[in-house]
C-alpha cells in the first residue's frame, strides 16, 4: 500500500536567514534612517513580530520582508497576519508563522480528496492528513490535483512511499 502524508512545515532556518537579509536592507536603506523599523523573530512560538513608526514604514518593512523570503522559497501562505497595535509612538504587528494543519484545514483536504473520486483512502493525524492507496499512479495524480487547487494554506507532501 503506497502513502504519503499533507503537511505545512516551514524551513525555519531559511526564515531566520530571511529575517536577516531584511534586517540588513532596512538597516542600508535611506528612507529608513533614524526610524524605528525592526524585525524580530520568535522561534519557540514561531512567530514574527514587526516594529514601525508608522503605517507606510511598516507596509514597505513587511514588503521587504515578504520579498527575501520569496527568494528563499518559504511559503507565504503560512504567514498569518495579526492587527496592527500601536504601542506607545511605533506600531506593532505580529505574524505567526503555521506549523501544521489545523482540523479545520484537515476537513477541507479531506472534502476535496473525496470530491476527486479516486480510490484512496485519507485520515487526519494530529497536524498532518495521510492518504494511502493500492496504486501510486493515484496518489500521483492526487498530489497533482492538490497542488494545482488553490487552498487558503500551503501544504507539502512528505513520506512518499
Amino acid at each position: 500500500m503506497a502513502s504519503f502524508d499533507i503537511v505545512c512545515e516551514v524551513n525555519m532556518q531559511e526564515v531566520t536567514n530571511g529575517v536577516d537579509q531584511a534586517r540588513r536592507e532596512i538597516g542600508n536603506r535611506y528612507d529608513f534612517r533614524g526610524s524605528n523599523c525592526e524585525i524580530s523573530l520568535d522561534k519557540n512560538k514561531p512567530s514574527l513580530l514587526i516594529t514601525a513608526d508608522d503605517e507606510f514604514k511598516m507596509q514597505t518593512t513587511i514588503d521587504i520582508l515578504l520579498t527575501k523570503l520569496i527568494k528563499r522559497s518559504v511559503p507565504v501562505k503560512s504567514l498569518i497576519y495579526g492587527k496592527t497595535e500601536p504601542s506607545g509612538k511605533v506600531l506593532k504587528k505580529e505574524i505567526t508563522i503555521q506549523q501544521g494543519l489545523s482540523k479545520e484545514q484537515c476537513k477541507k483536504i479531506n472534502l476535496y480528496i473525496k470530491s476527486t473520486k479516486l480510490k484512496v483512502q485519507a485520515q487526519v493525524q494530529s497536524d498532518s492528513v495521510r492518504v494511502s492507496g493500492k496504486k501510486k499512479d493515484d496518489l500521483q495524480t492526487l498530489m497533482k490535483n492538490i497542488k494545482d487547487q488553490s487552498f487558503d494554506f500551503d501544504v507539502q507532501f512528505t513520506n512518499y512511499r
